[in-house]
C-alpha cells in the first residue's frame, strides 16, 4: 500500500517510477498548493558521499530558471528520504503526461513542426542550463519520462524533469541501477546484459517488444538515451554536457522515425522521404561516437537546421598548432567560407600642391651646411612564434585535498577550448620584443624585465643575449612584461585554471606533470641555473616544462580563499576581480620538489622581477 504522507505533504497519486525513483503528485497539507515530489533511492541515505554531492548539487539545480525547465522548489529529507519539490506541469484533470505517453497517443508519429517545436523547446533549456551553470552540471538522463508535455489551444510546450539528478546520485550509481532494472523487469538477470568481448561496455540482449510492457519499454529506453562513454564503467566523462547532446540526437531520432538508432541505422531522410529539413546533418552531429566532436550549442544547430545551411564545421589539429596569425588559418580548406563582398574604394580626390617654404627664396647660403641625420632604415621585425597545443574544452579538476589550505577544496570546473605555448617563452622571443619596445618600460611607465637579473643584455641600443641562452626560458620579467609581450604576438596570458589543467597532461589523478613522484631526470629543479626549453619529456598534452625551468605567470590576482568561490561558479574561472599580487606556477630552476605540484600556488606583486620568473602564452580557441 502507498504511504500517504511524507513530511508535510499528502500523495494523492503515483505519476510514475524509474532509474533515478518514484515520482509522486503531492499536495501540502497547509497551503493546499499541488506540487510534483521525487524521492530518490532510498539506499543512497546511508552513503554520505551522495549525502555530500545532495547538499552541494541540489544549491545549483533550483538555481535553474526557464519557461521550459520545471522548477525545483524544495529539497528535504524525511523518515530516510531525501526528496525534491518541482513545479506541478499537468493537464486540466491533474495529469502529468511525458513525451513517451504523449508519442504513443499520437500512434508514434509527430508531424514534423511539432518535432521542430519539441526541439527547439529542449535546445533552447539545455542551452540556457549548460551556459548559465557555467558547465558545472548536465542533465544527464534524457529520456522520454523526463520530459514533460502540456498542449494547451493546439501550442505544444515541453518541460525538462530531474535535471541534474544523475550527478546527484552518481553516473555509476545509476548506471549499475539501470542495467539492474532492466535485467529484472525483463526476467532474465543472467544473459541479458552481454559484456562486449574485450571491452568493459555492456550492451543489451534481444527481447520481444511486442510482448514487453510500458514499464519494460521504459527500463529498455533508458539504457538507449545512455551515450556510448555514460556505458563504460567506471568512466567519468570530461564534458558531461556531451553526454546530453547524444541523448538529444536519440530523442530527434525517435521522434522523427518511431525507431532508436542502433548499431548501423539509416539517417532520417531514407527512413521518412518527405522531410522538408536537413535532420541528417543535425543528427550526425549530435550522434558522434566521440563526445569532443558533438557540438555544443543546439539553438545554433537548430537555426542551421532552418535555414538550410550545411557548411562542415572548421577543422583544426587537435594536438598541436604552430601559429595563430593570421587568425583565420582555422578555417578548413575542404569547407571554404562564402567570400566576401568586394569593397569599393571611394574615387581619390587630388588634393592641391602648395610651397611647403615660401620664405626659402629669401634665404642666403651660408658656409655651413644645416644637420640632416641619416634616415634610418624602417626595419619590421616579426616575432618568433612558439608551436601550441590544444587543450579542448570539458569539465577537469583543480585543487588538491593534501596540498596548502588555498588548494582546497578540490572541485570541478568547467573551460571551453584553448591553446597553449608548449614551452616558455625564450630568451630569443623574448629579445625581439624588446628591441620593437626600443626599452625596458611600458607605456605605462611599469617595468617590463630587469635585464641585470636576465640573460639578455641591451649596449648602444642593440639587444644581445649571452652566449648558449639562445634557447632558454626568459627570467627576470614582470607580470606587466609577460602581459605586454602576450599582446605582441596576438595572444594572453593563460589563466590559473588553465594553467593547472594543461599541466595534469590530462591525468587528474597525477600530483605532478609527469605523474605520481617527480625525479631530477623530469625536470629542472634543485639547481643551479635555467635549461634549454624542451630538455625534459612532455606531459601528456604534449606540453614542456610544466614543472621546474621558471616560474610562470598566469592572468589571475591571487585570493587565498577564492577556491571555495571557484567551486560554486565553475565555468571558466578567471580569479578575483582585484588583489595585491598575481599567481605565478610550476615552480623554479632552484625550487624544492614540493613547488612542482601541479596545484601548488605561488604569487607576488605583479612588478617583481627575478631570475626565477618567466611565462608562457595562451589563446582562445574556436572548436
Amino acid at each position: 500500500m502507498m504511504q500517504q504522507q511524507i513530511g508535510d505533504y499528502n500523495l494523492l497519486k503515483e505519476l510514475g517510477r524509474g532509474s533515478m525513483g518514484e515520482t509522486f503528485l503531492v499536495e501540502h497539507r497547509f497551503l493546499k498548493k499541488l506540487f510534483i515530489l521525487k524521492t530518490l533511492p532510498s539506499e543512497l541515505s546511508i552513503d554520505p558521499e551522495f549525502v555530500r554531492r545532495f547538499e552541494k548539487e541540489v544549491q545549483l539545480i533550483s538555481k535553474l530558471e526557464h519557461p521550459h525547465i520545471a522548477k525545483i522548489h524544495n529539497a528535504s529529507f524525511e523518515s530516510g528520504i531525501y526528496y525534491l519539490l518541482s513545479e506541478p506541469i499537468l493537464s486540466e484533470d491533474n495529469l502529468s503526461i511525458n513525451l513517451g505517453n504523449y508519442f504513443a497517443k499520437n500512434h508514434y508519429k509527430l508531424s514534423e513542426d511539432k518535432v521542430l517545436a519539441i526541439a527547439k523547446q529542449l535546445a533552447s533549456s539545455l542551452d540556457f542550463a549548460h551556459a548559465s551553470l557555467k558547465g558545472a552540471i548536465s542533465h544527464g538522463s534524457i529520456k522520454l519520462n523526463n520530459i514533460v508535455v502540456k498542449e494547451s489551444d493546439g501550442v505544444l510546450h515541453v518541460f525538462l524533469t530531474d535535471f541534474g539528478l544523475s550527478r546527484v546520485i552518481g553516473p555509476l550509481a545509476v548506471l549499475s541501477r539501470t542495467y539492474h532494472n532492466v535485467a529484472n523487469v525483463l526476467g532474465s538477470s543472467i544473459g541479458f546484459l552481454t559484456q562486449k568481448s574485450g571491452t568493459d561496455k555492456y550492451t543489451v540482449g534481444p527481447w520481444d517488444s511486442d510482448k514487453a510492457t510500458e514499464l519494460q519499454r521504459s527500463f529498455y529506453q533508458n539504457f538507449l538515451f545512455l551515450a556510448p562513454e555514460q556505458k563504460v564503467a567506471g568512466h567519468r566523462t570530461t564534458s558531461p554536457i556531451k553526454s546530453d547532446i547524444y541523448a538529444f540526437g536519440i530523442l530527434l531520432y525517435y521522434l522523427l522515425t518511431g525507431e532508436f538508432p542502433e548499431g548501423y541505422f539509416e539517417l532520417p531522410s531514407k527512413k521518412v522521404p518527405d522531410l522538408k529539413w536537413n535532420w541528417d546533418l543535425l543528427i550526425c552531429r549530435t550522434l558522434q561516437t566521440d563526445p569532443l566532436k558533438r557540438p555544443e550549442n543546439l539553438c545554433n544547430r537548430i537555426d542551421e537546421l532552418l535555414t538550410g545551411a550545411t557548411t562542415a564545421l572548421p577543422k583544426i589539429e587537435l594536438q598541436k598548432l604552430k601559429s595563430l596569425a593570421p587568425e583565420r588559418e582555422f578555417a578548413s580548406a575542404a569547407s571554404p567560407l562564402p567570400s566576401a563582398k568586394p569593397v569599393l574604394k571611394p574615387a581619390e580626390i587630388a588634393r592641391p600642391t602648395f610651397v611647403a617654404d615660401p620664405g626659402a627664396i629669401f634665404q642666403v647660403e651660408t658656409a655651413v651646411a644645416p644637420y640632416r641625420p641619416v634616415p634610418q632604415e624602417d626595419r619590421q621585425i616579426e616575432p618568433l612564434l612558439a608551436e601550441m597545443a590544444i587543450i579542448p574544452s570539458g569539465t577537469y579538476l583543480r585543487g588538491s585535498h593534501q596540498g596548502g589550505r588555498d588548494e582546497m577544496p578540490r572541485h570541478s570546473i568547467h573551460l571551453s577550448s584553448f591553446a597553449i605555448d608548449v614551452h616558455p617563452v625564450t630568451n630569443e622571443q623574448f629579445a625581439l620584443f624588446l628591441e620593437v619596445m626600443g626599452g625596458e618600460k611600458d607605456v605605462n611607465n611599469n617595468d617590463i624585465i630587469r635585464l641585470k637579473e636576465s640573460r639578455i643584455k641591451r649596449s648602444n641600443g642593440k639587444v644581445s643575449i649571452e652566449s648558449g641562452y639562445a634557447k632558454h626560458p626568459v627570467v627576470g620579467v614582470s607580470w606587466y612584461g609577460a602581459i605586454a609581450y602576450a599582446k605582441w604576438v596576438g595572444k594572453r596570458l593563460p589563466t590559473e585554471a588553465e594553467w593547472e589543467v594543461a599541466s595534469y597532461g590530462g591525468n587528474e589523478d597525477f600530483i605532478y606533470p609527469l605523474g605520481q613522484q617527480m625525479e631530477r631526470v623530469d625536470a629542472n629543479f634543485f639547481s643551479s641555473d635555467t635549461t634549454p626549453v624542451m630538455s625534459y619529456s612532455p606531459n601528456g598534452f604534449g606540453l614542456y616544462d610544466m614543472a621546474g625551468n621558471v616560474y610562470e605567470w598566469c592572468s589571475d590576482w591571487y585570493d587565498y580563499h577564492f577556491y571555495d568561490i571557484s567551486a560554486a561558479e565553475p565555468n571558466n574561472p578567471s580569479g578575483p576581480q582585484q588583489g595585491v599580487y598575481r599567481i605565478l606556477r610550476g615552480g623554479c630552476w632552484k625550487s624544492s620538489k614540493e613547488d612542482l605540484r601541479c596545484a601548488h600556488r605561488h604569487r607576488n606583486n605583479p612588478g617583481i622581477m627575478n631570475g626565477t620568473y618567466g611565462f608562457r602564452c595562451a589563446a582562445d580557441v574556436d572548436v
